[in-house]
């Protein structure tokens, strides 16, 4: 009856969300207007690390592979889980306490090391701070949150259901 849900398949399905996650983000930075913030930019890295690997996963035949690639994107969605809780942090604070805003991206690519960039965007700017779009009460970052951590729990499911087909 459940043969249909199977790891492949799971990993097809979070392949699929990640990409379309990546398609609502530049529709909304392209066609809405709302420019993405570093915290933004990095969260979209880490879906799109997650649905490649995803991907990866369910174009395999191999359950060593699988369980690997399990790992893989439960870990990266947990980096990615643990960036929306930052910037949910970030929305919270008074706009007193935000950090200062930095110059656009290519400026800081121009100017910077990549060493500051990086620092700069894991730790966000003021930018971060601002909501400018929610649904249902949640703002974009409590969307991504939302979205990672069910990856990192279905990959969980999937790597331990995977171990126990290995052995």
């Amino acid at each position: 009856m459940f043969a249909f849900l199977s790891a492949r398949r799971f990993h097809g399905l979070v392949a699929f969300c990640s990409f379309a996650l990546l398609a609502v983000a530049f529709y909304m930075e392209y066609q809405m207007g709302l420019e993405p913030c570093p915290l933004c930019m990095l969260q979209r890295i880490a879906f799109f690390s997650v649905g490649v690997m995803s991907l990866g996963s369910a174009l395999t035949a191999s359950i060593k592979v699988r369980k690997i690639c399990s790992w893989v994107v439960m870990v990266l969605s947990l980096l990615g889980a643990a960036l929306a809780i930052r910037h949910l942090y970030l929305q919270s604070l008074p706009m007193d306490q935000l950090p200062a805003c930095l110059p656009g991206l290519s400026y800081m690519l121009d100017v910077f090391p990549w060493q500051e960039i990086m620092q700069a965007m894991v730790m966000g700017t003021g930018e971060c701070g601002d909501v400018v779009w929610t649904f249902l009460g949640l703002s974009i970052p409590g969307w991504t949150l939302v979205a990672f951590v069910a990856m990192a729990v279905i990959n969980l499911v999937i790597a331990l259901k995977v171990y126990k087909a290995a052995n």
